[in-house]
């Protein structure tokens, strides 16, 4: 039997989320962070942003170039745009950070709650992923795949802003964060709903390909290195592994989720 995977972490986060504050009362509106305004770079995360009609605007800073694109791609913009140089955009985030010459400053989105959810709903559930890359990685595949929501825990989750943004390429206007105080807890109203709630870990009891899925599901993914803490291992109907082929057999966690996401929309 081929082995099962075992996800890894990606790149290290935290670059490109400065410039937000925090709150000090009550549950953030979309974080995971507690960010008062999202920062937004990058021709695709901020096309889809003046896109939605749900996002509140601050302050956009545009070189000549990128604003041309945003014109022919957007149309009439919902806000009127700073001429810069690309020089004084790179100010403002980490030397490593892909702008395209774009900047967008936006109010968070907000977090739906758990009963918004359909009852056709397939959804994803983060125990603690804390890598913006990887958040952004699985967003941009939920988007593909049709999912309802990611559910995030508004602790030990990054940000809903730059890198996390900028991973998600766009998807962050696509796919809601449902942020939730206690995942356990989630999963459990989440049970109680009806969802089929399937955690996933290299040292699963069952084959994922033998479950019979069926929705609402919930597909919980454990945290970079630890795995699935103890209660969502609990509160799951079944722990499943994915197994793989090749002489490689440990995947990224956000490319986990992707052939997760891929096998349920096949079967589900």
């Amino acid at each position: 039997m081929p082995a099962p995977f075992r996800p890894k972490s990606g790149r290290p986060g935290g670059h490109g989320q400065s410039r937000f504050q925090r709150r000090e009362d009550g549950p953030p509106p979309h974080r995971p962070g507690d960010i008062d305004e999202a920062v937004l770079y990058g021709v695709h995360p901020v096309i889809e942003a003046l896109r939605n009609p749900s996002r509140r605007f601050r302050r956009l800073l545009a070189t000549e170039n990128a604003l041309k694109r945003l014109e022919e791609e957007v149309g009439t913009l919902p806000l009127e745009a700073t001429l810069v140089r690309p020089s004084e955009i790179d100010r403002l985030l980490t030397p490593d950070s892909v702008h395209q010459g774009l900047y967008l400053v936006c109010d968070p989105l907000p977090s739906p709650s758990l009963d918004t959810l359909p009852d056709d709903a397939v959804v994803l559930a983060l125990d603690q992923i804390t890598d913006p890359h990887n958040v952004g990685a699985i967003l941009r595949s939920a988007a593909a795949f049709g999912a309802a929501a990611v559910i995030v825990t508004i602790r030990h989750s990054p940000a809903a802003t730059g890198v996390l943004a900028k991973s998600a390429s766009g998807a962050l206007e696509h796919v809601p964060l449902i942020a939730v105080r206690n995942l356990g807890d989630a999963l459990q109203d989440l049970g109680k709903r009806g969802f089929q709630r399937i955690g996933f870990d290299s040292d699963g009891e069952e084959s994922f390909d033998s479950i019979a899925l069926r929705r609402p599901l919930v597909m919980v993914m454990g945290a970079e290195g630890k795995g699935l803490r103890q209660r969502s291992r609990e509160l799951c109907d079944h722990v499943a592994r994915l197994e793989v082929p090749g002489a490689i057999t440990s995947l990224n966690v956000s490319n986990a989720t992707a052939i997760a996401l891929y096998v349920a929309s096949r079967r589900g």
